[in-house]
């Protein structure tokens, strides 16, 4: 599951954005993307589909592609698009389309975080003063809008910075300032004169339509869950429990990126490894061992995968599984104690209901209720996927009473892929170059949204490798956005796959659309000095989830912050981006970028993705468990108002996983690393089935057209109606005006093997 840095619809909701977390692989990352979907989610690839090569032919290919690699970036360079020859066509469309200017020392940060708002502080003063005659929708509630919006846009700069830059002077002023950014939200939405002066605006009665509507009726909504209506001492108790609770989010997270977790294996103790992750030079150590880096998503899931030892597996996960542990455990533990109390004098039965109101579920009972349809509908075919893993164990160990862990499914998963199905994904990855793999998916989505796609020069870089696109309309030239690309892991760099936010799209005063600007942070496997970078397929997965973060992110049409994008309820946010999955499991859109770099003639054959895709099915009840564990957790943790549950939440969370999916290893504290928990998919994880759910559906229309997941009206028509749309108006209406009909879960329940029934 993928993960994206997101902020929620609304003006108050800001302070509650998406902390570090995966991954689904953001689930599907964040939670890692790394297998079978995981992260949505490995799959596989067949044996038979790649013969070996000679050394002679493998030296004469790999010079042959030296060759071409250097070409290719000879034409990458030579063909950059300088950001000034967009500006005639911008200034045509009157749009505003350029990068912002990054803080780049700590004391650049203080100055731009203060004089943002200083700015925003001078515009809610201007509201505040308004008396009723004079407010109008301009200058009060779309006022309220752009007041927030210089500081929405530093804040996310400072979330790159924070979990990106290099220097560690840089990443804690970030953490600093960003403490201090959230304290002013939370000051803000407190604001009684400017509460007063929109209450007094609304009492008139209004007749707005369409994103003017929804803005005045989110506001109000936002105010009322702010606490606007309890008595001044409860305001002000409100208001520092939800500045400490920003606060620990952020800690939270920063926890988390900052934790090392290396082990030292020798090569027998990494036995089973592809030949490329131990030749890489990164790992070797001058003793001749292998430093692997838990935190690290790929080298984690690499393990994992493919690893014979089975104490080795063991270890890697036990480390990861308590990343941040110490200091994450009692301060999660007083998050939990805080959003309660917050919910209870906010007049909700629990953090769950409160945060679930504005999402389409609408309440906590909603989602667990969906989630455990899906616990008990799965039963059957978990049960026997682990059976069948079970055996494979027993028959590789001579143990017939060999028990599955957890450690293990991974590592089973990606025997039962080259046994039964003849899949090996490392052997795949010759077919994944990521340079192939990036231009083939930007043509793939040229085609069906209508779009040019060009490589710029980024200007400013916070690593040297930095990549930025830049977006277009095809047919009318017009400018829609900019994405940054950071590709490879670093320490102290966020560990997992996601989108960050840098400048929000927005109809600005003066009547020019300022275009957005994203960033995807991701965490590829690096090229090594004699192979480019290669991705699993899983990564390739990845690549088009995340992307399509950053489509809906560009392709914005609404003319408020607050509505912009990815703006939208929490449990929608990754349907768009996990529809976009399916496109790299269709052959005729594979044959257009997946060649085996050594040999550009050969291709991926289409008995070689069967196989993937029955491989993918055989195990998916699996897949779907252990992240069903990671929804039912959360929301269990966040349902309850009992103080015990708060302290004791290791055991209660471990106790659920064990229940749902598989026993944890001992004494490890899985929540604590668990970054989606910190904020942003708090009581909200659940979000990642049910917005594939709609995923599903939304696919369904694509595969079931004449022109397949390349039919170009369709594509418009999720372009208009999905990413264009962003929040601006309710999510059903958006969805059905995709669909011509109401949303259904037949699609999702067929995909996974269930009957709408059920």
């Amino acid at each position: 599951m993928t993960s994206f840095m997101h902020k929620g619809a609304g003006l108050f909701v800001r302070f509650y954005k998406l902390t570090p977390a995966i991954v689904i692989a953001s689930l599907l990352t964040a939670c890692d993307k790394g297998e079978n979907k995981d992260a949505k989610h490995s799959k596989a690839e067949v044996i038979s589909a790649i013969q070996a090569s000679s050394t002679t032919a493998d030296s004469i290919q790999v010079q042959a592609h030296d060759r071409q690699s250097d070409i290719f970036k000879q034409k990458s360079a030579a063909s950059l698009k300088p950001l000034s020859s967009f500006r005639p066509a911008a200034a045509k469309a009157k749009v505003l389309f350029e990068l912002p200017v990054w803080e780049k020392t700590p004391a650049e940060i203080d100055s731009s975080v203060d004089t943002a708002i200083a700015k925003a502080d001078k515009k809610l003063d201007a509201i505040a003063a308004l008396s009723v005659d004079d407010s109008n929708f301009s200058n009060t509630i779309a006022a309220l809008d752009s007041a927030f919006y210089e500081v929405v846009n530093i804040s996310d700069r400072i979330d790159v910075i924070r979990e990106s830059h290099q220097n560690k002077e840089m990443r804690d002023k970030a953490l600093e300032t960003s403490k201090k950014i959230q304290a002013w939200y939370v000051a803000a939405g407190f604001r009684e004169d400017v509460y007063k002066t929109v209450a007094a605006y609304a009492e008139t009665g209004p007749e707005l339509q369409g994103e003017d509507a929804m803005l005045l009726k989110q506001t109000l909504r936002d105010y009322r869950r702010n606490g606007m209506a309890l008595a001044k001492d409860k305001r002000e108790q409100l208001k520092a429990l939800k500045t400490e609770l920003n606060n620990m989010s952020l800690e939270f997270a920063t926890n988390i990126t900052d934790a090392k977790a290396v082990v030292e294996f020798t090569a027998e103790e990494l036995a089973g490894m592809p030949e490329d992750f131990l030749n890489n030079k990164d790992l070797k150590t001058e003793r001749g061992t292998y430093e692997v880096k838990a935190n690290v998503t790929w080298q984690y899931l690499a393990v994992m995968q493919d690893a014979s030892n089975e104490d080795t597996r063991k270890k890697l996960v036990t480390l990861r599984s308590n990343r941040a542990r110490e200091k994450n455990v009692p301060l999660f533990s007083k998050m939990l104690k805080t959003r309660a109390q917050i919910a209870e004098m906010l007049g909700y039965d629990s953090w769950a209901d409160y945060r679930i109101e504005t999402k389409m579920a609408k309440s906590a009972k909603t989602a667990y209720d969906f989630e455990q349809r899906l616990v008990k509908g799965l039963e059957p075919k978990f049960q026997a996927e682990m059976a069948l893993l079970q055996k494979l164990k027993a028959e590789e160990t001579s143990n017939s009473d060999a028990v599955i862990n957890l450690w293990d499914i991974r590592y089973y998963k990606n025997k039962l892929k080259k046994t039964r199905y003849q899949v090996d994904t490392d052997k795949l990855k010759v077919y994944f170059e990521l340079d192939r793999v990036l231009n083939g998916m930007f043509g793939i989505f040229e085609e069906i949204f209508r779009l040019k796609i060009d490589r710029s020069e980024p200007g400013y870089k916070w690593v040297e490798d930095l990549r930025l696109y830049a977006v277009t309309d095809a047919n009318s030239g017009t400018p829609l956005g900019l994405i940054y690309m950071d590709l490879f892991p670093r320490d102290n760099k966020y560990g997992h796959f996601a989108q960050f936010g840098v400048t929000t799209g927005k109809l600005l005063d003066d009547g020019v659309y300022q275009r957005p600007v994203v960033a995807l942070i991701c965490n590829f496997p690096p090229p090594t000095d004699d192979k480019p970078s290669l991705l699993k397929h899983s990564d390739v997965e990845t690549l088009f989830h995340e992307f399509g973060h950053a489509l809906h992110s560009v392709l914005t049409q609404a003319k408020y912050a607050s509505f912009s994008g990815t703006s939208v309820p929490r449990d929608f946010v990754e349907a768009p981006s996990q529809m976009l999955e399916n496109w790299v499991w269709d052959k005729s859109v594979l044959d257009r970028f997946a060649v085996d770099y050594r040999d550009p003639s050969k291709k991926i054959p289409a008995q070689t993705l069967n196989k993937m895709e029955e491989a993918r099915l055989a195990t998916i009840g699996t897949w779907y468990r252990r992240q069903l564990s990671f929804g039912l957790l959360d929301l269990n943790l966040h349902m309850s108002n009992e103080r015990q549950d708060f302290e004791n939440f290791v055991e209660v969370s471990n106790d659920i996983m064990a229940d749902v999916y598989l026993d944890p290893p001992t004494d490890t504290a899985f929540v604590a690393s668990f970054g989606h928990l910190g904020g942003g998919y708090d009581a909200g994880y659940y979000g990642y089935a049910w917005a594939e759910a709609i995923s599903a559906d939304l696919a369904s229309v694509f595969k079931s057209s004449d022109g397949g997941l390349m039919d170009r009206e369709i594509g418009k028509r999720l372009r208009d109606e999905i990413y264009a749309k962003g929040g601006s108006r309710e999510i059903d209406d958006s969805i059905q005006a995709f669909l011509g009909r109401q949303r259904s879960l037949q699609a999702f329940f067929e995909y996974i093997g269930l009957s709408d029934e059920k």
